[in-house]
C-alpha cells in the first residue's frame, strides 16, 4: 500500500504543475508571443497580455501569480527586464537540485519509467510502449562534454516537437480536442554517465 501524500508533498506537486504549465503555455500560446512568434516579454498585470493572465490560463491551480513569478525567478526560468517586464529565458521549468520540487519530479519520472518497463514485460512486444536507448562503454572522458551538449540540444528539440503535438490533443490546452475518456501520456529523455571499472 502506498503512503498518503503529506501536505508539503501536495504543495510541492501543485507548485510544479503550476510553474510547468505557465512555462509551457507561454512557449506555445500565440496570444503570449511577440512579432517573431517567440514568447513575449510580459508586464506583470498592467497590460494585455500580462503575466497574471498567463498564470490564470495555464497555472492549473490556486497559486497566486506573484508566487508563480517568485518561483520562476528563483529557479532562473524568467528574468526581469529594466523596464519591469518579465522575460522567459528557459525552455522548461527545472527546479534546483535537492529541492522538494526536484524530488517530486524525479519521483514521478522514476515511477513512470518503472511502469513502462513493467508494462513492456507483461504484454506482447507489438503492444509495448516505446523504450529505447543507445549506450557505449569505452568513451574517452574528453568526449563527454560534447556528447552531453548534443543530448541536451537534440533531446530538447525532440521534446518540444512532441510537446506541441501532445498539447493539440490535451483538453486543458485545446478544449476542442475530440475523443472519449481521459488518458495520461509522458515522454522522457535522460542522460547517464559513469566510470567503467578497470577490470571490465
Amino acid at each position: 500500500m502506498l503512503a498518503a501524500s503529506t501536505p508539503s508533498d501536495e504543495v510541492a506537486s501543485r507548485r510544479i504543475t503550476c510553474a510547468a504549465g505557465v512555462v509551457a503555455g507561454w512557449r506555445r500560446d500565440s496570444r503570449f508571443a511577440d512579432a517573431k512568434g517567440k514568447p513575449a516579454a510580459l508586464r506583470f498585470d498592467d497590460d494585455v497580455p500580462s503575466f497574471s493572465e498567463l498564470v490564470r490560463r495555464y497555472g492549473r491551480g490556486d497559486i497566486p501569480a506573484r508566487a508563480v513569478l517568485d518561483e520562476l525567478l528563483r529557479v532562473g526560468s524568467v528574468k526581469r527586464l529594466r523596464d519591469g517586464r518579465i522575460r522567459l529565458v528557459a525552455t522548461a521549468y527545472v527546479p534546483e537540485s535537492a529541492s522538494s520540487e526536484a524530488l517530486e519530479i524525479l519521483g514521478s519520472d522514476v515511477s513512470a519509467l518503472i511502469a513502462t518497463i513493467d508494462h513492456n514485460l507483461t504484454v506482447a512486444p507489438k503492444h509495448g510502449f516505446f523504450q529505447r536507448k543507445t549506450a557505449y562503454d569505452n568513451l574517452p572522458a574528453e568526449a563527454l562534454a560534447e556528447i552531453r551538449a548534443l543530448v541536451e540540444r537534440e533531446g530538447q528539440r525532440v521534446l518540444e516537437t512532441l510537446d506541441g503535438a501532445m498539447a493539440k490533443q490535451d483538453r486543458d490546452f485545446n478544449p476542442n480536442a475530440k475523443g472519449k475518456g481521459r488518458k495520461r501520456a509522458m515522454v522522457g529523455v535522460y542522460y547517464f554517465e559513469d566510470d567503467v571499472p578497470e577490470d571490465d
